[in-house]
């Protein structure tokens, strides 16, 4: 599967973004999903994910603020971020993998398929 992430860009403090990751390929319903991101100097990190059941998780960072959600049909999982601050400004990307279980889903090496990230910057 490929996937293609989209919809990163210069925000305000308090503002709100949706991303997209848009996945080409069969069977994209079977695949577990994830977001995460990565700022400058920093280490990649665990944002939020969606198994195939629909089942959401969120790091404690986002939580209350992201919401993840998938359109099979459309072969797309989508990142509302509300409430953005500038500690949010990384380099999103969707990862998805159809062998994650709930002990790995915040893991980033247990996701096969990368797509290519999208910056988003929160910034006055």
């Amino acid at each position: 599967v490929q996937l293609q992430a989209s919809g990163g860009g210069l925000v305000q403090p308090g503002g709100s973004l949706r991303l997209s990751c848009a996945a080409s390929g069969r069977s994209f319903s079977s695949y577990a999903v994830g977001w995460f991101r990565q700022a400058p100097g920093k280490e990649r990190e665990f944002v939020a994910a969606i198994r195939r059941s629909g089942h959401t998780y969120y790091a404690d960072s986002v939580k209350g603020r992201f919401t993840i959600s998938r359109d099979n049909a459309k072969n797309t999982v989508y990142l509302q971020m509300n409430s953005l601050k500038p500690e949010d400004t990384a380099v999103y990307y969707c990862a998805a993998d159809q062998s994650i279980i709930i002990t790995t889903i915040a893991s980033s090496q247990y996701y096969d398929y990368w797509g290519q990230g999208t910056l988003v910057t929160v910034s006055s």
